[in-house]
């Protein structure tokens, strides 16, 4: 496996570390990293809890809505005119941020922050990967989503160091002059090197089909037709659904199933290990298989460890939680982005993964809410994730009965 991923980089370095690297920037509008910058939004502006979460979630939430119209631009415009203008606006985000003074600009800043960062630059760069790689597909969307665990590696160190030496405002001028200074002059020249036929992807003579031919080409329009994408949906909104519940309300969570604040943040090193792996593995098996034939195991993982906090606390259940968490979500990138691809094509391919981009954005701002409903009810923490799991194993029954990897290996992908 690791030999092929090495000739894969070798030859086509350029066009996959453009992907890494946007999605790498992209992890400037992460909650992950703004988390960091929380305590000083409320202690600068005197919020209290409620007026910062309220400030999020609606940044949030009206970010996801945009990227649905948007994040279509990059089927329109050329590569590198969409990138600019992804950059400028992650530019612009910094250079206010430093200098915002009321919840307003805070609001309008979180905004833009989310909509460039966490929204933009990762989709155009897996929309990329997707679209101009086939047989090394799965491998092309894995590489480019190693930004994400590197940033969570790196990033949070980061941010300390910044804040300490230049104080949190001025802390987003260093990030923002990155961009125009790093980020932007470096992804334009390896567009320009990745459009040299020598690191173009190499196509053996057999390799096996797996997109759609041009007459079979899907929009956003056959997508929402199709009862096959809604069967699968409760399944692809699971893991940003879950996972955002259960890390936001890790206060109730923990001293239920006697965890330890201590304890769970060591579980993020294997979690993030496991995010790491399972995409690297799983883009591998998504070349030699599909990721329509992968889609149904993909929430496997997930679905054991919340079986398993369901039937027993303890600290060593956290460990095979988070692992299984990680192995979970790290193999769903490549899977379900060569999906869209194989059933649908890459013509209007930014346009279908801004639609479901922009659902589990959505996802992400109602599960902190209907978990607080219950939590207020009285769950109890295995209770929880009993529910939880009863939820997961009934989008993954959904699911058997959506795509047909025969189908698409054939070339019909004509919705029913």
């Amino acid at each position: 496996m690791f030999h092929d991923y090495f000739r894969f980089i070798r030859r086509s370095w350029p066009l996959l570390l453009f992907g890494m690297i946007s999605v790498f920037w992209g992890n400037f509008g992460q909650s992950f990293f703004i988390s960091w910058y929380g305590a000083s939004f409320q202690e600068t502006l005197h919020l209290s809890a409620t007026e910062y979460g309220s400030a999020y979630s609606t940044a949030t939430l009206a970010s996801g809505l945009l990227l649905m119209w948007m994040g279509a631009g990059v089927d329109r415009f050329p590569l590198r005119w969409f990138v600019t203008f992804c950059a400028a606006g992650l530019f612009a985000a910094t250079l206010i941020l430093s200098q915002i003074s009321t919840l307003t600009g805070l609001i309008v800043c979180l905004f833009m922050l989310r909509f460039f960062g966490q929204g933009l630059l990762p989709h155009t760069a897996i929309t990329t990967m997707a679209r101009e790689f086939s047989v090394h597909r799965g491998k092309a969307v894995s590489v480019a989503s190693i930004g994400v665990p590197v940033g969570e590696i790196l990033l949070p160190s980061f941010a300390l160091m910044i804040i300490a030496a230049f104080g949190w405002q001025k802390s987003w001028l260093v990030i923002g002059l990155s961009i125009p200074l790093i980020y932007l002059p470096t992804t334009l020249w390896l567009l320009r090197q990745s459009r040299q036929e020598k690191y173009r992807e190499s196509i053996p003579t057999n390799a096996r089909k797996t997109s759609p031919s041009p007459k079979t080409q899907g929009s956003r329009r056959t997508l929402l037709k199709d009862l096959r994408f809604w069967l699968t949906l409760p399944a692809i909104l699971a893991a940003p659904f879950i996972v955002t519940g259960i890390f936001v309300h890790q206060a109730f969570i923990l001293p239920e199933m006697g965890w330890t604040p201590a304890l769970f943040a060591r579980c993020f090193v294997v979690y993030g290990m496991a995010h790491w792996l399972a995409s690297m593995y799983v883009g591998a098996l998504v070349d030699r298989f599909s990721g329509v034939q992968l889609f149904k195991f993909c929430p496997v993982p997930m679905l054991m460890g919340l079986t398993a906090c369901a039937l027993a606390p303890g600290p060593h259940v956290a460990y095979v939680l988070m692992l299984l968490l990680g192995a979970s979500i790290g193999s769903a990138s490549p899977i379900i982005n060569s999906l869209w691809a194989e059933v649908y094509g890459t013509k209007h391919l930014g346009a279908i993964r801004a639609l479901v981009s922009s659902l589990a954005v959505l996802s992400t701002a109602a599960s902190p809410i209907l978990f607080g409903i219950l939590i207020d009810r009285g769950i109890s923490g295995q209770g929880l994730f009993l529910l939880l799991s009863w939820y997961l194993l009934g989008a993954v029954l959904l699911s058997l009965f959506s795509f047909s990897a025969k189908q698409i290996l054939t070339g019909s992908t004509t919705p029913h």
